[in-house]
């Protein structure tokens, strides 16, 4: 086992990997006790190579390596890929690209939405990994034998599963199907994190703006705060106590002290002091600037019916291609074909169109239908010459302006 902790050893290693088609790249890394992930460990392998670099080894300089990550000509495999790509960026200040994410491409196959990397490896090569080294603190020295044969398994078994897939994607012709889910972990504006956006991630039921406005302002503070300060947003303040303090708006210490679970040294401090300057701020915000609240978007009955028979499409569909439903068509591109909103839908267009796309549309129209086989215990699709229905489900008709099929086609939805 090739364990590096020295620049000098590192450049040889980097050489070698820079001759190499590609390279299988997983870090370990600790962020409980800050914002930004501390990086405690490198992976590296290759076909006939793979070794280890300590990061935290003193005096190691880690350049030799970004270049290899930035070299057009060596494709970058990793697993469940995003936290080690947002790592690598926040570092060294770039995307290594090319880039491969295996469990991305397993997607394509039917391997599940996020299959682990420990059964992607029994799936494909039939091996088991001991993964009883996951949570060890990888910022402690020295780590013994055993954890660093968990940490270099990690990217040892990931090139002969890279390999696997690769061949199976270059044989089915799927290699364009993800082009689109490559292009956002090359994105860099996936892992750029906007303050004024962070408050839509906090769980609330509250469709009040002012008080929606209030939580948004105070989420951005203490977003930036933990930027600044590079420590975990909860350990300012969680986000039950950030929601309280919205609905409550303390304009003082004393109103500050009476929020449900919020801290002593929250109210008492600097931190009370910044949250009532947000407040008074957010307050003077005029209603026409507030957070619009997104209501629960209700389908009418008709559109709602047709919904649920397009889900059962996508299925069906899904499943005669190997692939996971949610790489074909999300939740919300089934909403917009259910009410004939076509602009820039994916499903309308390239390898989703030609799966699924061209078979929604006619089920909408009333030109498929999908009927059960009882002999064979399956559903059945089956193109409908006429137009005898069994009975009619008016469908919505929102939003036709952006569709020529259904400005052409305003008739019922038959089945």
């Amino acid at each position: 086992m090739k364990l590096i902790e020295n620049t000098s050893e590192l450049i040889s290693f980097c050489q070698e990997l820079n001759r190499k088609p590609f390279i299988a790249v997983d870090l370990e890394f600790l962020r409980e006790k800050s914002y930004y992930a501390k990086l405690c460990l490198i992976q590296v392998a290759a076909p006939d190579t793979a070794a280890i670099i300590d990061p935290l080894a003193p005096g190691i300089e880690l350049e030799a390596f970004f270049a290899v990550l930035h070299n057009p000509e060596v494709v970058k495999v990793f697993h469940s890929g995003r936290q080690d790509i947002e790592i690598i960026y926040h570092q060294a200040g770039f995307i290594p690209e090319p880039l491969f994410d295996t469990q991305t491409a397993a997607q394509v196959f039917g391997f599940g939405e996020a299959i682990s990397y420990e059964n992607l490896v029994k799936t494909i090569l039939g091996i088991q990994l001991d993964k009883s080294c996951r949570l060890s603190d990888w910022s402690l020295r020295p780590l013994d034998a055993k954890q660093l044969e968990y940490a270099l398994s990690d990217v040892t078994h990931l090139v002969p599963v890279y390999e696997h897939l690769r061949g199976k994607l270059a044989e089915s012709g799927r290699g364009h199907w993800l082009d689109e889910e490559f292009a956002a972990l090359a994105d860099p504006e996936t892992y750029i994190v906007h303050p004024e956006d962070v408050w839509q991630k906090i769980k609330h039921r509250s469709h009040n703006g002012r008080l929606l406005t209030v939580l948004r302002e105070l989420a951005a503070w203490r977003e930036r705060r933990a930027q600044s300060k590079d420590t975990p947003r909860q350990s300012i303040i969680r986000d039950d106590c950030l929601l309280n303090i919205a609905a409550a708006c303390p304009d003082c210490r004393e109103d500050l002290e009476k929020i449900r679970n919020i801290r002593k040294d929250v109210v008492t401090g600097k931190l009370g002091e910044e949250i009532l300057e947000v407040i008074q701020k957010a307050v003077k915000i005029p209603p026409s600037a507030y957070v619009k609240p997104e209501h629960e978007k209700m389908l009418p009955v008709g559109a709602a019916a047709l919904y649920e028979l397009l889900r059962l499409l996508l299925k069906i569909r899904s499943q005669e291609q190997g692939v996971i439903p949610r790489l074909i068509a999300s939740d919300d591109d089934l909403k917009r074909l259910a009410v004939f909103s076509d602009r820039k839908n994916p499903v309308l267009r390239g390898w989703r169109f030609e799966i699924f796309g061209r078979d929604a549309v006619a089920l909408r129209e009333g030109k498929l239908s999908i009927s059960y086989d009882a002999e064979h215990h399956a559903l059945k699709l089956a193109k409908k010459p006429g137009t005898d229905p069994g009975f009619v489900l008016p469908i919505c008709k929102a939003d036709y302006t952006n569709c020529p099929a259904a400005a052409k086609s305003s008739a019922p939805f038959r089945f």
